[in-house]
């Protein structure tokens, strides 16, 4: 079993349902918040199969654990949580840019 690929499918997953709701059930600053977190979360589900086929784990996991904290922390926001989870949301980013410069230095590696 390919936990790093179950992930990115329930991952993208995830995202497509964020991104549905956001174009077509939720309204104002909601709906961008659900778009924005199903754009980051789906194209990291992504980049976390192709950083598993470069055999590059390190990154396919901050790609998966950054787009689902970034992606989750609007998602909750859009739903009505409390604000303050906007806060959470760069760690999220740090991953994500954590996840391409791990990538990037593994590429330079050979």
């Amino acid at each position: 079993m390919n936990w790093i690929v179950i992930l990115a499918g329930l991952s993208g997953a995830m995202a497509v349902g964020a991104g549905a709701f956001g174009a077509h059930g939720a309204i104002g600053e909601a709906a961008d918040w659900l778009k924005t977190g199903g754009q980051y979360q789906l194209i990291h589900a992504v980049a976390a199969l192709v950083a598993m086929r470069l055999d590059a784990k390190g990154p396919a996991m901050l790609f998966l654990a950054g787009g689902a904290i970034f992606g989750v922390s609007l998602y909750l926001m859009a739903m009505g949580l409390p604000r303050w989870l906007g806060a959470v949301t760069p760690i999220g980013g740090a991953s994500l840019i954590a996840g391409w410069l791990w990538l990037a230095w593994s590429g330079a590696r050979g």
